[in-house]
């Protein structure tokens, strides 16, 4: 039997602090790296952090698991992803307004995207969120690396404002929700 190689999905669920950190933990993640996708590459090949926040450049703020699909499935990884950030709210996670905080799944294979939808609209149909979601589903395009002081933020800077009253949460939801999920 041939072993079923990792495989790369890219996730936008508000600040890139947040979703790495939670992402971080689930086992079965190989690598987990914040970055920038889905933006006007030919205006802005490689942008900075302050061009995405800006809000001209189209990028959204990602972060790109490297994933074992014989210990993690993307559907699992699915469904932390829409525990873990606000799926109904377009441009915004919480206080961070703006495109690049929108929510998407930017999927690699096939069968990611298939996934992706039809988790959304299993999400819509059960009508739990009260309010549809606004998560776009599309193809990676032009993802570009954050700057090295972004990658493992929270794990640096736990005690940090941000870090304590926004990531922290969030992790302690995705801790408490994905037991089985977590890395030993």
């Amino acid at each position: 039997m041939t072993p079923i190689s990792p495989q790369t999905l890219v996730l936008g669920g508000g600040c890139f602090w947040c979703t790495e950190a939670v992402f971080v933990r689930v086992k079965g993640v190989l690598d987990v790296e914040s970055g920038y996708s889905n933006g006007n590459a030919s205006r802005y090949p490689k942008p900075s952090y302050e061009q995405v926040c800006s809000g001209d450049t189209g990028y959204n703020e990602v972060v790109k698991l490297v994933y074992d699909p014989a210990v993690v499935s993307t559907a699992e990884l699915l469904q932390v992803f829409f525990a873990t950030h606000n799926p109904t709210t377009l441009n915004r996670q919480g206080n961070d307004v703006g495109t690049q905080y929108r929510s998407g799944v930017y999927f690699t294979t096939p069968e990611q995207q298939a996934e992706a939808l039809a988790t959304v609209v299993e999400m819509n149909a059960s009508g739990e969120l009260g309010s549809p979601v606004v998560t776009e589903v599309q193809p990676l395009q032009h993802y570009s690396a954050a700057e090295a002081y972004h990658q493992d933020y929270f794990e640096q800077h736990p005690n940090q404002g941000y870090c304590a009253f926004v990531v922290g949460p969030k992790v302690e939801k995705f801790v408490k929700t994905f037991k089985r999920l977590l890395k030993d």
